[in-house]
């Protein structure tokens, strides 16, 4: 069974929606002129962002949007973790991805949204057919801690 994961780009200065479920900022720097208060997000993950040099290379054209993006989804694959809470808030709902860029197809969004899906995609074939318990319902199969 292949499950279906609603994941949307919303700017930051746009208009809070009911319909937005799971509001992640995902932008390495605060966006100007927002009050925490104001954006209504429920986290934010900086460390899904591009690494600043990265960031700071590809704005400053000397590496191209490809090279960026190969770069960046190097980054997300060599620290898988960082992606934990954004699988977490996909599984539960529509994650609406926040970020200050106007040009959210020339962005690191898009990078992110497959680095997420695909992400869970891995997670859910690997559970296919099996039944997920915790280590405390085996604990008395294997009990490490007594």
């Amino acid at each position: 069974m292949t499950a279906t994961y609603t994941i949307h780009f919303k700017r930051v200065y746009d208009a809070i929606d009911d319909t937005d479920g799971a509001r992640v900022l995902v932008d390495r720097l605060w966006p100007r002129g927002v009050k925490k208060e104001s954006l209504k997000h429920r986290d934010w993950c900086k460390e899904a962002c591009p690494s600043n040099d990265l960031r700071k290379a590809y704005h400053a054209e000397e590496i191209d949007y490809k090279t960026f993006a190969e770069r960046y989804f190097e980054e997300l694959s060599a620290h898988p973790d960082h992606l934990t809470p954004l699988l977490r808030y996909a599984r539960q709902s529509k994650l609406t991805l926040l970020s200050a860029v106007k040009n959210f197809e020339r962005s690191h969004l898009p990078i992110l949204k497959h680095a997420i899906l695909e992400a869970l995609n891995l997670e859910d074939q690997q559970a296919d057919d099996n039944e997920l318990s915790s280590a405390v319902c085996f604990g008395k199969d294997f009990n490490y801690w007594g």
